[in-house]
């Protein structure tokens, strides 16, 4: 078994902490958590989601990382006998019945981190309710990202159960990216650099791209003196997806070149889209824009806005943003705007583009409220470190 072999390997330590995440946002709101506590305990990761794997299994801070088995009963019971865990910490949201149920019997602390839950998610629908009580009964610690999250923690749970407000762990990840690359922004070869203004599209999906590339045509016919520079970045950049982009670019007839052909002979003022092919330049390429579009918000969940907003860029999303609190915060605060259509995307654009000052605000207003949520570490520490 892989995770024995690892454990073989590990570190001798008194203490294990298991930490539990399936997407990469989740990976990211534990990171910090476990950094913290990496030099006396011994960590183990779990995940489920594929596109953690590389990032979990090459992490520095971890003992053991491996994908998390199928939820039954044995299979929690053999991995509690294998780990034996002071504490099992969840992160966001993905909490395992059959691992709760077991870790119990044993009396292992469970914590969930950087917790939330949508006012509209199944778990408090009339039907799935006493189910998730019978899971969340057994949590010793809810850590919620805001108010209306604990709130909705507490209809799963009694009274004397523990749920507590400590915000979103991801603010202090982001913010320390962002002071680290912010002061950083060549990008090209020689002396190549871009006149016009400049979009960044950060992890985009084909159906945001739909919208996008019709948005910049709607740019290019009615401000032909001042449209922007469109960077994509694609959320996956699959040599598929990149061959599915430039033949849609193609079709629309935009110029375009992808980051791994630029040269310093290039003459980039003759290029409309500019495509990202390779990975982990999102955060710095954000330094560059004027404006930030974030992707997955045309196709069921946005991604990450924390990083555009915490180097100051004002943010344009798409219409589904339920999944990120920080999403919606963004909008009210007025340094994102929301957009259902193509018109409206390109009007956005352009509003601000013609207006420095109100881009501007915008961006600081983002900014402002990445520095607002820092200290959910230390909260969030506070309860991890009574049980390790």
């Amino acid at each position: 078994m892989e995770l024995a072999e690892q454990l073989r390997g590990a570190r001798d330590l008194e203490k294990t902490a298991w930490f539990h995440f399936t997407s990469v946002g989740e990976f990211e709101q534990a990171k910090p958590l476990i950094e913290a506590i990496y030099a006396e305990t011994r960590i183990v990761l779990t995940f489920f989601s594929p596109s953690v794997a590389p990032n979990a299994k090459s992490y520095p801070y971890a003992d053991a990382a491996v994908y998390l088995p199928l939820d039954t009963p044995r299979n929690a019971e053999r991995l509690i006998r294998l780990i034996g865990p002071e504490l099992i910490v969840f992160s966001k949201f993905d909490i395992w019945p059959n691992l709760v149920w077991e870790a119990s019997k044993h009396e292992i602390p469970i914590i969930v981190v950087a917790g939330t839950l949508h006012a509209e998610s199944k778990r408090l629908s009339g039907f799935a309710k006493p189910f998730f009580r019978s899971v969340h009964r057994h949590i010793r610690v809810h850590c919620a990202i805001s108010e209306a999250d604990a709130a909705r923690f507490q209809e799963l749970c009694s009274s004397e159960h523990e749920v507590v407000v400590t915000g979103d762990t991801r603010y202090e990840q982001v913010y320390r990216r962002a002071v680290s690359v912010e002061a950083d922004t060549e990008f090209f070869p020689g002396q190549i650099t871009l006149k016009r203004p400049i979009l960044i599209a950060g992890s985009t999906y084909t159906e945001d791209e739909r919208v996008l590339f019709a948005a910049y045509q709607l740019l290019r016919k009615n401000t032909p003196d001042n449209y922007p520079h469109l960077i994509l970045v694609p959320h996956e950049p699959t040599p598929e997806r990149i061959k599915e982009i430039r033949g849609h670019l193609m079709r629309e007839r935009l110029a375009h070149l992808c980051f791994s052909e630029l040269t310093s002979e290039v003459d980039l003022s003759a290029v409309d889209v500019l495509i990202v092919d390779s990975v982990g330049l999102l955060a710095k390429l954000y330094g560059l824009a004027d404006i930030a579009f974030v992707g997955g918000s045309f196709r069921g969940s946005v991604h990450n806005v924390m990083e555009p907003a915490a180097l100051a860029k004002p943010v344009i999303l798409g219409p589904t943003i339920q999944n990120a609190h920080e999403a919606s915060l963004l909008v009210d605060r007025g340094g994102a705007k929301l957009v259902t259509t193509a018109q409206a995307l390109a009007d956005a654009i352009a509003t601000w583009l013609e207006d420095d000052e109100a881009r501007t605000v915008a961006g600081d207003v983002g900014k402002q409220l990445i520095e607002e949520n820092l200290g959910a570490v230390a909260r969030t520490l506070g309860h991890l470190r009574k049980y390790i």
